[in-house]
C-alpha cells in the first residue's frame, strides 16, 4: 500500500460521505453543474468527502469545488489508476492503494452514507457493492442517488423489476433516497440541521 499521506483514519466528530461518479463529465452541463454544487454545499455543511482520489471529470469537479470551499475531501485511488485519473494531489489526505476492492473496503471504512452523481462502469460497481452489502448486513450506511436530468431512470426502474420479480430479499428503496438534485438532497431532513 503505497501512502501519500501517514494515517486515514475516520473522524468521528464530523459527517463523513463517500462520493461515487464519473471520471468523465458526461455529455450534460448539468452534471458538473451539480458536482461542483455538491462539493461547495459539503463544504459549506462540514461534511468529509470521501472519493476515488481523481482530479478529471465528476470526480475532479466535486472535489476542486469542496476544497475550493474549505471543505476537507480525501481521496482513495489504486494504483493502477493514479496516472490514468490523474491523481489529485491538492487534497487533504490522498491513499493510493494496490486494488481496487482494497479502494472500495477504505471508502466504505471511511464514510457515514454515499452519495451516488452519474458515472459508468465503477459507479455502478460501487453503487451495487454498497447495496449488496446493506443486503447482507456487513454495514447500513444510507445512500442517496442524485438523479440528475433522469440519468438513474433506468436503473431504477429495473432495480424495481428485480424487487417485484422475487429477486430481492427486502425493498432496496428502505435504504436508497433519490433527489433529482443537490438542492434536494441538501432539504432532506437528515441534513437540515448539519451546522
Amino acid at each position: 500500500m503505497l501512502l501519500f499521506c501517514k494515517e486515514i483514519e475516520k473522524d468521528m466528530s464530523k459527517m463523513s460521505m463517500a462520493v461515487f461518479c464519473g471520471s468523465q463529465n458526461g455529455t450534460v452541463a448539468l452534471y458538473e453543474q451539480e458536482a461542483k454544487t455538491l462539493g461547495q454545499w459539503a463544504a459549506s455543511k462540514k461534511i468529509h468527502l470521501v472519493y476515488g482520489g481523481g482530479n478529471v471529470g465528476l470526480m475532479g469537479a466535486v472535489a476542486n469545488a469542496a476544497l475550493g470551499g474549505g471543505g476537507q475531501v480525501t481521496g482513495i485511488i489504486p494504483h493502477i489508476l493514479d496516472k490514468r485519473e490523474h491523481s489529485h494531489k491538492g487534497l487533504t489526505a490522498l491513499l493510493v492503494v494496490e486494488n481496487m476492492h482494497i479502494r472500495k473496503m477504505k471508502m466504505y471504512e471511511l464514510c457515514d452514507a454515499a452519495i451516488i452523481l452519474p458515472g459508468g462502469y465503477g459507479t455502478l460497481d460501487e453503487l451495487f457493492e454498497m447495496i449488496t452489502w446493506n443486503n447482507l448486513a456487513i454495514h447500513d450506511k444510507h445512500i442517496y442517488i442524485i438523479n440528475i436530468n433522469g440519468f438513474y431512470d433506468h436503473l431504477l426502474a429495473h432495480i424495481e423489476l428485480m424487487f417485484q420479480n422475487g429477486f430481492l430479499y427486502q425493498n432496496p428503496m428502505d435504504r436508497i433516497a433519490v433527489v433529482k438534485s443537490i438542492v434536494e438532497l441538501a432539504n432532506l431532513p437528515e441534513f437540515t440541521n448539519l451546522n
